[in-house]
């Protein structure tokens, strides 16, 4: 929505509070505030303890993003997501894993990556089995039984349900190939392609039929391999 809004913040559960105390005059000083339970966001059901989390709440509903990287282009709702971002430009990476050599620019990510070694998955499908370490892993799951993709090119129809690829369809427009061979001059728009690319200098044939001898490189030449032997055709 391209209108913009003027949200304020709501207090509910407010109640006045009367302190009395006595100065060293030994006079009585009443103060008279309020105590806060609650802000309560106008647009969803949100609500917090503090001000200061209901305004940078606020931003998701009105789009403002105040805090822009001096570095690069890339702008943020909060002074803790730009600290966070600044890193990827310093290279630190103050959050170390406990047990590995895992290290990272922000405490949620350390957290997900903790995940990897205890197996938890707190994220859990409501229409299948998976489950997730990331609920932003969750919510790419889902677009899987929904269809949604939200990711669409400006110069083409392509559309997409990932952000990384819609990265990669754009440089088809481009011409960028930021993946480089370090054995010969061969460039690719994917890290998969060069991967692949690699194996023919390495000699690797990792796709290795289970009916004869024949083994080569790349996934789609293998799948017409084994059509020799389930007489399937394409």
């Amino acid at each position: 929505n391209s209108e913009k809004k003027d949200l304020r913040l709501n207090m509910s559960n407010m109640n006045e509070i009367t302190v009395r105390t006595v100065n060293i005059q030994n006079e009585e000083i009443v103060k008279t505030f309020r105590d806060v339970k609650s802000y309560n966001c106008s647009e969803c059901d949100y609500s917090c303890e503090m001000s200061g989390n209901m305004i940078q709440h606020i931003r998701i509903h009105t789009g403002e993003k105040p805090f822009k990287c001096s570095i690069c282009d890339y702008i943020c709702t909060t002074s803790g997501n730009m600290k966070q971002h600044i890193r990827t430009h310093t290279g630190e990476k103050p959050y170390k894993c406990s047990i590995c050599d895992y290290s990272c620019t922000g405490s949620g990510k350390l957290k997900i990556h903790i995940r990897t070694h205890t197996g938890e998955k707190p994220f859990k499908c409501s229409e299948c089995d998976n489950s997730f370490t990331a609920s932003g892993d969750l919510k790419r799951h889902m677009r899987t039984h929904t269809g949604e993709k939200p990711y669409k090119c400006s110069v083409c129809d392509y559309s997409c349900a990932e952000s990384g690829n819609m990265k990669q369809h754009i440089r088809t427009h481009t011409g960028e190939k930021p993946h480089n061979c370090s054995e010969c001059n061969f460039r690719s728009i994917t890290f998969a392609d060069l991967k692949k690319h690699m194996r023919t200098h390495t000699g690797e044939k990792p796709y290795k039929c289970s009916e004869c001898d024949y083994s080569c490189t790349a996934s789609a030449v293998f799948r017409r391999h084994m059509r020799k032997h389930t007489g399937v055709k394409p």
